[in-house]
């Protein structure tokens, strides 16, 4: 299972980072040429992986750019819900990518107009515990998030890039139709530590590359850590992704994980078309 596993999410027991970073720029570059658009937008929320996508992004546009002699750009979106705790490292973030615009939306009004109607909509229905109810609002934010970057994308034409991670992939770690939703995701097949090596290497500050990932969406629980909500750590993930042997209740803990998720990584069920002759 773990070997079907690897192969899924494509994860490489070692990794040379000059290598990857040139054949991410690529397939960035490769996508957006195929797509006759010139444009990308990428959510940053000063987090490693979004960091580094970003700072992937800024260098394809730039090297399309001197290539081509066409005005190739790159929109890095900021995504707060009213003030963001770690709005520094944001803006370090930021710093590092060096993005041609920056765009700023503050989500929280589009993100509390949604909630209240729904919540008016169902008052006749049993409600659920606060606990659920801020996560059902974390989802909100994620989504929301997405719809300001696809009309972002709309307005300029472009396309919208996504963060996502096979050690994410493997647990499911993302909110559907949300931070899962992109037209390309450039830092699949990385684990979590590879990602953290090519953000390194890319030349970002030691504060960005090793900075606790949180999704940060609940207000309940505000900055808890991707860790605790997983119940594993990215360490055993990666150890899991890289082929090596990890304790067994972490094993059990992601194969069950990836089993749980598995629909948000599936196409959309259909039903069956058999063809009949007569």
């Amino acid at each position: 299972m773990q070997r079907h596993i690897i192969d899924q999410m494509r994860v490489k027991a070692e990794i040379e980072c000059e290598k990857e970073i040139a054949h991410r720029v690529d397939f960035i570059k490769q996508t957006l040429l195929g797509s006759n658009t010139h444009y990308l937008v990428l959510g940053i929320s000063g987090g490693v992986d979004s960091s580094t996508a970003g700072r992937l992004c800024q260098l394809a546009v730039e090297q399309l750019r001197a290539q081509t002699k066409q005005n190739y750009q790159f929109v890095a979106v900021r995504l707060p819900h009213n003030q963001q705790l770690d709005e520094e490292d944001a803006q370090l973030s930021l710093a590092f990518i060096q993005p041609d615009q920056v765009v700023t939306v503050n989500i929280a009004s589009a993100v509390d107009a949604i909630k209240l109607s729904v919540d008016n909509a169902m008052s006749h229905i049993k409600v659920n515990t606060d606990a659920h109810e801020d996560f059902v609002k974390g989802n909100v934010k994620a989504r929301m998030r997405m719809i300001a970057q696809y009309t972002i994308a709309n307005k300029l034409g472009g396309l919208v890039v996504g963060t996502d991670h096979s050690a994410e992939a493997i647990m499911g770690f993302y909110t559907k139709h949300g931070d899962g939703a992109a037209d390309l995701a450039p830092l699949f097949g990385l684990n979590k530590r590879q990602v953290r090596g090519i953000c390194q290497h890319l030349g970002a500050s030691e504060r960005i590359y090793q900075k606790p990932a949180t999704a940060d969406l609940e207000e309940l629980e505000p900055q808890a850590l991707d860790e605790d909500k997983l119940g594993v750590s990215y360490e055993a993930i990666d150890d899991f992704l890289e082929g090596k042997e990890v304790q067994q209740h972490h094993y059990e803990k992601i194969i069950a994980q990836y089993q749980r998720t598995q629909h948000k990584r599936s196409s959309i069920p259909v039903p069956s078309f058999e063809h009949k002759s007569h």
